[in-house]
């Protein structure tokens, strides 16, 4: 015994295969330590270990230290005896931490693994990750723990700079698509925003317009100048936007020539608009690159809202639909984003994708308007028009659906059907009512028909199913259409002449008016665009002295002279005019007078059900009130 007052204890070592009694003593820190003849290794180990070390009591105050955690806190070793471990490694920064910690003392919990940020004394900061474990020994209550506090600092600066280079982008060096988008989240989310801010939240989504056309003729290189000077001006109007605020808004780099300022609590539209117009000036000023002077225009979609209950993805569709409306409605401007447009829109979606399948499952049917005639007041034919009988939104008139038909290709489909379908009943007019001259039926055809199927064919197909004799049957295409045709068009519509198929051009007056090329077109009705026989509405001459102009709600004398004008050179060309939009019994009476043949319009019929033609047929006449 080396007569300490302190008597060895004799304790069980594990040691595999067998146990045996070892010798301990306390060693300098107060704890119980390893067998006596291996202390001085331990403590010389502890005193020179290269990882900051320090024994921590069960009150939490420090037994002792080793040099690397004196240094690397720039304490004087001699003084950190005593102190608070909480108070040198800031334990007690945050509840959850300090818990945690209290729990490794009171040996509740194995360990405490955090990192922490530390003011060194001269003035630069370290991040550390500290470690706290109970010392070997100490399990069975309250006792002695171990702090080791590594310094991190070297590789938390490396994981920066790589999080850096991994969310901005190269080319402009503004916060990429995955920052903006993790900014975009935090600002969404339900504890970004408190009493004290707006809760709101604002997007300007920025496309260059024509930017491809750089690329394409300059080159990439000046491409990506002409992106870095853009950000550059993004940012500095930013950075104006942010005078008398707390934050600028985030400029970032979503990929291309797409660009977005992100505005956290906002104050409102006109913040967002305010940013918008000096977005589109700063990018109006011309741009001086390579010795060539560029000039720039952006379209911006702008979209403002309350935070809660928005998402991501709801923001940024609102974001993008915006855009594309700044795009069509002429590129070089910014549009807010509205609800009732939007709602439109995803109207027109839903049509859209459904248009297939609705003709296929009948859910279309046609209505017809009377022809009739100038002179004698018969019903001459009638025009086929289709409605969609939609389960959702009712019925709907062609404008709704057509333009989405031949987009989609689906009005071939659906123009097919109408073509059946309106033969189909015009010979069951006509063998209903043996006892008058059969009615013809006029229906409308897309050019994409003519592109996309075999015209002719379908039509001598329909007629032949259905017993239609071909002269009962019109065509209408729009102006611009007929008179734009060449090749395959051109040579549809005359095989359709040929075949007796009257052809008319619908809304004339209205598209290219070339009459030399009119003369050698297979056609034979002009039918006048309702604009000008609106002029006819009232039946008061200019020859009884009245003068007025339009905004007097009389009649333009002009209206009459190009009517009358077109109608003389349609006779002298073998084609007949009807008058469409006739609404009034003194417009069909100077339409008549002017040379009209035919008239259509509410003063004889509205759009009406097939049976209800059967009824006119039976008259004979139309009444002027038949509408």
């Amino acid at each position: 015994m080396n007569g300490t007052s302190e008597r060895p204890t004799a304790t069980a070592v594990a040691v595999p295969g067998r146990t045996r009694p070892a010798v301990t003593e306390r060693n300098q820190c107060g704890v119980a330590g390893p067998p006596v003849r291996h202390t001085a290794d331990y403590r010389a180990a502890f005193a020179a270990a290269p990882l900051p070390l320090a024994v921590v009591d069960s009150e939490g105050l420090v037994v002792c230290a080793n040099d690397a955690f004196a240094t690397l806190l720039g304490a004087d070793h001699a003084e950190l005896p005593g102190r608070v471990a909480a108070d040198l490694v800031d334990l007690a920064s945050d509840t959850r931490t300090w818990h945690a910690y209290l729990e490794v003392l009171r040996s509740r919990q194995a360990k405490l693994r955090c990192t922490r940020r530390l003011k060194h004394p001269d003035g630069h900061s370290l991040w550390t990750q500290i470690t706290v474990s109970p010392l070997p020994g100490e399990r069975q209550g309250p006792g002695t723990v171990l702090l080791a506090a590594a310094d991190i600092s070297a590789r938390r600066d490396l994981q920066a700079r790589l999080r850096h280079l991994q969310m901005h982008d190269p080319v402009t060096r503004l916060p990429n698509r995955a920052l903006f988008f993790e900014r975009l989240a935090t600002a969404l989310e339900a504890g970004a925003y408190d009493d004290t801010s707006t809760g709101r939240v604002g997007l300007c989504y920025l496309d260059l317009d024509g930017f491809k056309a750089v690329n394409d003729t300059l080159g990439h290189r000046v491409g990506d100048r002409l992106l870095a000077a853009v950000a550059e001006r993004l940012t500095a109007c930013a950075d104006r936007a942010a005078y008398g605020r707390t934050s600028a808004p985030l400029v970032a780099r979503l990929g291309g020539d797409e660009f977005a300022l992100l505005v956290e609590d906002s104050t409102g539209t006109d913040q967002l608009a305010e940013l918008a117009d000096a977005a589109l000036a700063a990018l109006q000023e011309p741009f001086e690159l390579s010795g060539q002077r560029l000039s720039l225009s952006a379209s911006i979609g702008v979209v403002e809202r309350r935070a809660a209950g928005t998402t991501t993805t709801g923001l940024m569709q609102a974001a993008d639909t915006t855009l594309y409306w700044a795009k069509t409605d002429g590129k070089a401007r910014w549009t807010l984003f509205d609800p009732e447009r939007n709602a439109h829109r995803m109207t027109r979606q839903a049509l859209a994708s459904s248009l297939r399948p609705a003709v296929e499952r009948g859910e279309f049917v046609l209505d017809y308007q009377p022809l009739v005639g100038m002179e004698d007041g018969g019903l001459h034919g009638v025009e086929a028009l289709v409605r969609w009988d939609h389960p959702q939104f009712g019925l709907l008139t062609p404008n709704r659906f057509i333009g989405l038909a031949e987009e989609d290709g689906s009005i071939v489909q659906l123009g097919r059907w109408v073509l059946r379908t309106a033969c189909l009943q015009a010979r069951r007019w006509q063998v209903e009512h043996p006892e008058r001259p059969p009615v013809f039926v006029s229906v409308n055809v897309a050019v994409r028909q003519v592109w996309d199927s075999d015209l002719v064919a379908d039509v001598a197909e329909i007629l032949a199913e259905t017993g239609l004799a071909p002269q009962l049957l019109q065509l209408e295409l729009t102006e611009s259409a007929v008179m734009g045709s060449a090749g395959r068009p051109l040579q549809a519509l005359q095989a359709l002449s040929e075949m007796g198929v009257r052809i008319a051009i619908d809304d004339f007056g209205t598209g290219y008016s070339n009459l030399a090329y009119l003369s050698r077109l297979p056609v034979s009705v002009l039918k006048l665009d309702g604009s000008f026989v609106r002029g006819f509405q009232y039946e008061e001459s200019y020859a009884d002295g009245n003068t007025g102009g339009h905004g007097d709600g009389l009649a333009n004398p002009a209206d009459e002279v190009i009517v009358e004008a077109m109608v003389r050179l349609a006779h002298q060309l073998g084609l007949t005019v009807t008058a469409e939009c006739v609404e009034t019994a003194g417009q069909a009476e100077r339409l008549r007078r002017i040379g009209c043949d035919t008239g259509q319009g509410w003063l004889y019929s509205r759009a009406v059900a097939a049976d209800r033609i059967s009824v006119l047929l039976g008259a004979g006449r139309l009444p002027a009130t038949a509408a």
